[in-house]
């Protein structure tokens, strides 16, 4: 008799050996040490156009000297605020610690404290009731909703939105929420409905368009998802002055 031969899974997906190709590159990566919605929002608010080290350093200020809840942010003087978003950064530090306070007032007032009550709801309306904090759009709330575990969906900021149209999802537009749509629409049928794979993509994506897939200085040679890229195979130097 003749051995049955073991039947195969089906092939991975193009996007599925992208984030295997960015694991293997740039070995273990794991998304920000911080639980909860509101704290994820301080998370953003904390620190601007700052690297991730001094992100955490300025985060971990507030959560050591102020706390992470609705309340003790409300509870903080302006000028503590202040300076612990200095730590994060020099631009926009008043903004920033007022932006704390005002997300603080909008979770007690709207919220009754909890924002993490909002996560379970039906992703669009969860969606809404997170971008009504300043400075929290589609992605952002889309963040949140994957960190905590809540909605398993495909953030991507823009160092991973960038990269996605470069790899042939979606289309470049001068309007970043109709990219950002676009590019969520053409590779849903390739996500993988599971968190820890969610996650790693994002996180991945996000660090290869900080690393490689550069806004205006691409690293395509020896890039590791040249052999994937649209980009990369059309020559890079008609495109960059669009993407």
């Amino acid at each position: 008799m003749t051995p049955s031969k073991k039947s195969k899974g089906p092939a991975p997906t193009k996007l599925a050996r992208i984030v295997a190709a960015l694991k293997s590159l740039y070995g273990p990566l794991a998304p920000p040490a911080v639980s909860g919605a509101f704290a994820l929002i301080l998370w953003e608010k904390v620190a601007y156009l700052a690297n991730d080290a001094k992100r955490l350093a300025a985060f971990r200020a507030l959560e050591l000297r102020v706390g992470l809840e609705p309340r003790e942010i409300l509870a903080a003087k302006r000028s503590e605020l202040e300076e612990i978003c200095a730590l994060g950064g020099s631009v926009g530090i008043a903004d920033r610690a007022k932006s704390m306070h005002d997300s603080a007032a909008l979770v007690v007032d709207e919220f009754d404290g909890d924002l993490d009550a909002v996560l379970g709801r039906p992703l669009p309306e969860a969606k809404r009731a997170l971008m009504r904090f300043y400075g929290v759009g589609e992605p952002g709330a889309e963040r949140i909703l994957l960190l905590t575990r809540s909605q398993r969906v495909l953030p991507l900021d823009s160092n991973g939105a960038r990269t996605m149209v470069r790899l042939g999802y979606g289309a470049d537009d001068k309007n970043y929420s109709r990219m950002y749509r676009s590019v969520a629409e053409s590779s849903r049928t390739e996500l993988v409905d599971d968190f820890d794979w969610l996650i790693d993509a994002h996180v991945y994506l996000r660090r290869h368009g900080q690393e490689f897939c550069k806004t205006s200085a691409p690293r395509c040679e020896g890039c590791a998802l040249r052999p994937e890229c649209s980009f990369g195979a059309r020559g890079k130097s008609k495109q960059i002055g669009r993407l």
